[in-house]
């Protein structure tokens, strides 16, 4: 159950091993509405390894209590990230 924002998490498990490895997250908003970024590996049978960093932002309704996942954008990979960033960087004052 998720009543808290700082229980989200993206972490998923299947017969005692770690399939999606939540590595750090970030809560953006809280509320209602909640957004949460997570930084996130995901497990590779074939090499038994964790592959690379992931990331992906999500939105939670809270309702009855409890946080539901109601979107998500998966950043899909460093590149897009770096655009990301570039762009807010661009557009956002500088601080002063």
């Amino acid at each position: 159950m998720n009543e808290k924002v700082e229980d989200l998490t993206v972490e998923y498990e299947e017969e005692g091993q770690i399939l999606v490895k939540e590595l750090d997250k970030c809560i953006l908003s809280k509320g209602a509405w909640a957004t949460v970024l997570f930084r996130y590996s995901e497990w590779h049978h074939g090499t038994q390894e964790y592959g690379p960093d992931k990331y992906v932002i999500r939105r939670y309704q809270k309702n009855g209590g409890e946080y539901k996942l109601k979107s998500k954008f998966v950043i899909s990979s460093c590149d897009q990230a770096r655009k990301i960033i570039d762009a807010l960087e661009a557009w956002l004052p500088k601080e002063s």
